[in-house]
């Protein structure tokens, strides 16, 4: 996999199966653009066609992955919150509970590899581009508006 800086100029690709798989990536780069501070934004892309996102909003730090352009693929996006253990683990779970059911949307807190995350998960069948903004709007945000609190109530001392 290769990083470098996020270009979003880019140029659509030719017509086609090409021209659809184009259309995730600049809608994605256009949200992340709209969303991103300090010219944050980087991405890596494989040879096999998925494309990991990173992008700072307010005070958490957005993650946008795109496995690939067929229906079946899925678009995850994702901001690490919390890392784990803390004190009064079943205090957050209850709290991250109760946030799922009032306040995340199409998003969720979720536990991965020691952090609490916020993310949300999407196959790319009939994804509309005003889909992709909401999903990454919804993650970026929630993050941002739970990350500070949550650290202050449960981070480790």
């Amino acid at each position: 996999m290769s990083a470098y800086e996020l270009e979003l100029d880019s140029e659509s690709g030719a017509s086609g199966a090409a021209s659809v798989s184009m259309n995730y990536i600049e809608v994605i780069e256009t949200v992340i653009s709209s969303l991103q501070q300090d010219q944050s934004a980087m991405v890596s892309h494989s040879e096999e066609g998925s494309y990991l996102w990173k992008f700072k909003y307010g005070s958490a730090e957005v993650f946008v992955q795109l496995m690939g352009t067929s229906d079946e693929d899925v678009l995850t996006v994702w901001s690490p919150i919390l890392s784990l253990p803390v004190p009064n683990e079943a205090q957050l779970l209850r709290k991250l509970l109760e946030l799922n059911w009032a306040s995340t949307f199409e998003s969720r807190f979720a536990i991965v590899n020691n952090q609490v995350v916020v993310n949300t998960q999407r196959t790319l069948a009939e994804l509309s581009p005003a889909e992709v903004s909401r999903n990454i709007t919804i993650v970026a945000t929630i993050a941002d508006d739970h990350d500070d609190s949550l650290k202050a109530e449960f981070a480790a001392s």
